[in-house]
């Protein structure tokens, strides 16, 4: 069928248009199905009367009301008991029938929709898409809610799926059909919820982006962040690095393996070919912040790139941070001053203290005194069973068609890419590479940060690639990325940005500083396990002087303790 529509595409002209980001010289249009736009067949207020208690297994409130502007749409706020809150946004005119849901980052608890990497992609950026989202079950950034059972299924997948079915209710109530074509797009902890939408709910969209996601939920906001912090803290519970010291360590990096892949232009690769040695920054006399690394320092910086590991070696993690992602450490277990928290400590107690365990933990644990070993992981199996979104089993997802893009940034501080390389791999074990191809695909983008920013190019046409591969079966092969503004850090580790219902910024103390006004860049990035190699001639910073190579296979599958059961 997908075929067919690709065919009748291109035969008539009837093309729709998501453009890539690189200019004229590499645009590549991504060849969309012509749907015709569909018109409301009842007011918008008449939507806060459906009844959706079947349909969301709930009790389910409503709330109605047209927002007027350069893209007028019928807002449809609601809650499913017990606390879901949702909203959808429905075009009042020309509607494309196409569905966007967005994911929530962090443990959300704030309602907001935000499409994201769609420039260019006029279904979205032109209003003529059904939106809508959904704060997990839970509201603020208290995770005392972590107390009731309920909530914790509502956030680990019931809140994702319920707002699907009652969004996809809406849509059909409104304009008499329902969405053509179904997308899910989420980073962070929405790219785990995106994943789960494919492993446990595969019929409710069509196409799903995962960026960065969190699919190891349990091991990432315990073993991973609490490790974090208590490397990065001496005997004396201060940080032993901070924001001054990591220059020295980023430039000394890429001092070691910028010229890895035969070009150097202060981004690497793939860092797993990286073996750092901090010793090169010992100092030699008395420590000077900034300019040398003392033994301790040297000693956390080992420990952050070795990752969780217990008393016995074993790996309690899928894989660490990779090198070259040093500057993105700051403002997450890295702070500004010593006199800052570590945003890494307060993120694993929250979790280890209020949503792994029954009953928590009494007296509650502190990175200091939890054990980092084989016992505690298999303490956590409930947790991992409910949270983590780890099965490889996706035939049921492609079975129908589904398409799910994988993407990471290299230079990720929260997850590690080895957590996405791995279930790329994994997916390919349980299904055969040939039949994971026709359905994922994975791009790995250097020198990015958590879901975006970085010192290397990290905006690209992510939505317009997924809508092109499920309506018109092009599989994408290359996503065009150019650097994008320089932005502040935000190191609660929302790509989104501030929710709307919680005050805009943080503390200067807690803030990363700004971003380096680096030129304009545009690159290629390849679907894994292809990267991109410079032609040898042109600017390095013009997407078109790169062509596709494929580097020696690695192994991708990762050993650690969780993959032992």
């Amino acid at each position: 069928m997908m075929r067919a529509i690709g065919m009748v595409l291109q035969a008539m002209a009837l093309l729709v248009a998501c453009t890539s980001l690189a200019g004229p010289a590499q645009a590549q249009p991504f060849v969309l199905a012509p749907l015709p736009a569909a018109a409301p067949v009842v007011a918008c207020a008449s939507l806060a009367q459906v009844e959706l208690a079947a349909v969301t297994g709930a009790a389910t409130t409503l709330v109605a009301k047209e927002v007027s502007g350069q893209q007028p749409y019928c807002a449809v706020t609601g809650m499913i008991a017990p606390a879901i809150r949702f909203e959808v946004r429905l075009p009042l005119k020309g509607w494309t029938q196409r569905f966007l849901q967005t994911g929530c980052g962090g443990l959300c608890g704030s309602l907001r929709i935000e499409a994201n990497k769609a420039s260019g992609c006029a279904p979205v950026t032109d209003g003529s898409i059904v939106l809508a989202s959904t704060d997990m079950g839970h509201q603020g950034m208290d995770t005392g809610w972590g107390d009731d059972p309920q909530k914790r299924i509502d956030f680990a997948h019931r809140s994702v799926h319920v707002t699907a079915l009652a969004a996809k209710a809406l849509i059909k109530a409104f304009y008499g059909q329902g969405p053509r074509f179904a997308y899910f797009s989420g980073c962070s902890d929405g790219g785990r919820e995106a994943l789960i939408e494919a492993q446990r709910y595969p019929d409710d969209f069509d196409g799903i982006a995962a960026g960065a996601p969190a699919l190891n939920f349990s091991v990432q906001n315990s073993f991973h962040h609490g490790w974090l912090a208590k490397a990065n803290t001496g005997p004396d519970g201060t940080p032993l690095l901070t924001a001054i010291d990591m220059p020295l360590l980023h430039n000394a990096v890429l001092a070691q393996c910028d010229a890895l892949d035969g070009l150097v232009d202060g981004q690497i690769t793939d860092p797993r070919a990286c073996h750092v040695d901090p010793r090169t920054l010992l100092c030699k006399g008395h420590p000077v912040a900034g300019q040398c690394l003392s033994a301790a320092q040297i000693a956390a910086v080992r420990a952050i790139y070795a990752g969780a590991t217990g008393p016995n070696g074993e790996r309690l993690e899928v894989g660490p941070l990779q090198p070259g992602s040093e500057m993105e450490w700051i403002g997450v277990f890295v702070p500004v001053s010593a006199k800052a928290p570590l945003m890494s400590a307060i993120f694993a107690g929250d979790t280890i203290n209020h949503l792994l365990f029954t009953p928590n933990p009494q007296p509650p644990y502190t990175v200091a005194n939890f054990p980092f070993d084989v016992a505690m992981h298999a303490r956590q199996d409930a947790a991992r069973a409910l949270y983590n979104a780890e099965d490889a089993d996706l035939s049921r997802f492609a079975g129908h068609g589904g398409k799910l893009i994988l993407w990471h940034g290299w230079a990720d501080p929260h997850i590690s890419p080895i957590n996405t390389i791995d279930y790329f791999a994994r997916v390919g074990l349980v299904m055969t590479e040939a039949a994971r191809d026709k359905a994922v695909r994975l791009f790995l983008f250097p020198g990015m940060g958590h879901c975006d920013g970085g010192s290397g190019p990290n905006d690209f046409g992510l939505l317009g690639a997924l809508m092109a591969w499920v309506e018109s079966d092009s599989a994408p092969q290359v996503l065009i990325a150019k650097r994008a503004a320089p932005h502040k850090h935000d190191p609660r580790g929302a790509p989104e940005g501030p929710p709307q219902d919680e005050p805009k910024g943080l503390p200067p103390m807690m803030m990363g500083p700004p971003r380096l006004q680096l030129p304009p860049r545009s690159r290629p990035v390849y679907a894994y396990p292809a990267v991109a190699r410079y032609t040898g001639s042109g600017s390095i910073d013009d997407a078109a002087n790169f062509v596709a190579a494929t580097p020696a296979r690695l192994d991708d599958i990762a050993d650690w303790i969780g993959a032992r059961k």
